[in-house]
């Protein structure tokens, strides 16, 4: 046994035996499966301030515990054999996306501890992300995946997904150790430096919409896909300052967007153009739909990502861009999560009458950067609380649940 994994299980007895409960191992977990980050530990901080929702911790954790159970039956597969585990993205184009891998990794990573499945699932969506790679870049995930698990639409990749397939091999590493079947640490590193080669506009220090962009569409970039905490996870790894660069860069145009063309709500669009020159919202269709320059199903994360960072990581910029727009969230519908609406312009006037959980629940992250917001983020949590899981609403059911990680502090930095 190494040093590091040694590490890890010692770090993972600490950590158990600090957070005021002893978790043991799991029916069917080894010692060597065992977490040194465990759900429920809580033995990382966050920043000082922060919310979370009003309750005892333990029901809090329940609560997470009780809906990830329900998101792990619905979108947790095993259809295609060779032992492969695949997150069914039930509502999306095609059944397996590259971003729904992505979340898999991410959620099973942050789980492990409860879930003692947790790092035999989390290697079987790997062993699917490995045997699936972009035709561009091998070191990233085809897209897009049909019934039988076979790339359709070029095999090419998809930045979103690659993003938290890299954060998900880094939190791995940190809780498993990399000296098994699987070295996370070095997979980590090279997905991390396929995605500063094929992902990254190297000019703009904006990501690209995946490994196919060229041309004009390298002049494009999605908000969601600005992901601060995940570029410092990255420099952290690699030691590489380009994503201090690319940090940089995303936080100023973000303050830019929200200054320029949201004054009054702080809200960001799904894609910006013009990123070689002056970025500003698509002004049409650019990539989906005719809302592309508007807060739409890709946007709808921004809270939960900018708002992550500033509560987790402490970051000023993100907290200043956060808090833009739980205030005018909260003012928007008078304290009433039930009046978000699935889609606005960037002046705040709804195109929509819906309320799904991808809009709703990422607000509850932002919600905690403001001390005067608790009655609002418990109003948001009674709201997640009350909103039962669908088996054919992948999306929502799964930003709804990493919104809960974050807002019962569940959620760390590897």
């Amino acid at each position: 046994m190494s040093s590091r994994k040694s590490t890890a299980l010692l770090t993972a007895t600490a950590v158990i035996c600090g957070g005021g409960a002893w978790l043991g191992l799991a029916p069917g977990a080894s010692a060597v499966d065992t977490p040194a980050v465990p759900f429920g530990s809580h033995s990382f901080s966050y920043a000082s301030g922060t919310l979370k929702p009003t309750g005892d911790q333990a029901v809090l954790d329940k609560a997470v515990v009780n809906f990830y159970n329900k998101w792990k039956s619905y979108f947790i597969k095993q259809n295609c054999g060779n032992g492969w585990y695949e997150v069914y993205a039930a509502d999306a184009d095609h059944p397996y996306v590259a971003e729904a891998q992505g979340y898999g990794m991410v959620i099973t990573a942050l789980m492990a501890g409860s879930d003692p499945d947790a790092k035999k699932i989390f290697d079987g969506i790997l062993k699917y992300v490995l045997a699936h790679k972009s035709v561009n870049n091998s070191n990233l995930h085809a897209a897009e995946q049909d019934k039988s698990c076979k790339s359709v639409n070029g095999s090419d990749s998809a930045t979103d997904g690659d993003l938290d397939i890299a954060y998900g091999l880094l939190l791995a590493d940190k809780q498993w150790g990399s000296d098994g079947t699987n070295d996370y640490l070095d997979l980590a590193k090279k997905r991390i430096n396929a995605i500063k080669a094929s992902e990254l506009n190297s000019s703009t220090k904006l990501m690209k919409l995946g490994d196919w962009s060229s041309g004009s569409d390298d002049k494009i970039s999605r908000t969601s896909d600005w992901m601060a905490g995940h570029f410092k996870a990255f420099k952290a790894a690699t030691g590489d300052t380009t994503w201090d660069a690319v940090l940089s860069k995303t936080q100023t145009v973000i303050a830019n967007l929200q200054s320029s063309y949201a004054p009054d709500t702080g809200l960001l669009p799904d894609f910006v153009v013009n990123t070689t020159t002056t970025p500003k919202p698509a002004p049409g269709e650019v990539l989906e739909d005719e809302h592309d320059g508007h807060y739409n199903w890709n946007a709808c994360r921004d809270p939960w990502r900018i708002g992550s960072d500033a509560v987790i990581n402490g970051d000023a910029k993100s907290k200043t861009a956060a808090r833009k727009l739980n205030a005018w969230v909260k003012t928007k519908t008078a304290g009433n999560p039930s009046k978000i609406y699935d889609g606005y312009k960037l002046n705040g006037s709804a195109f929509s009458s819906n309320n799904e959980p991808a809009f709703f629940a990422p607000f509850a992250v932002s919600a905690m950067t403001d001390s005067g917001s608790q009655a609002w983020l418990d109003a948001l949590w009674k709201k997640m609380l009350a909103t039962t899981p669908s088996s054919t609403d992948y999306y929502s059911t799964s930003v709804q649940l990493q919104s809960m990680l974050v807002v019962t502090h569940n959620y760390w930095t590897p």
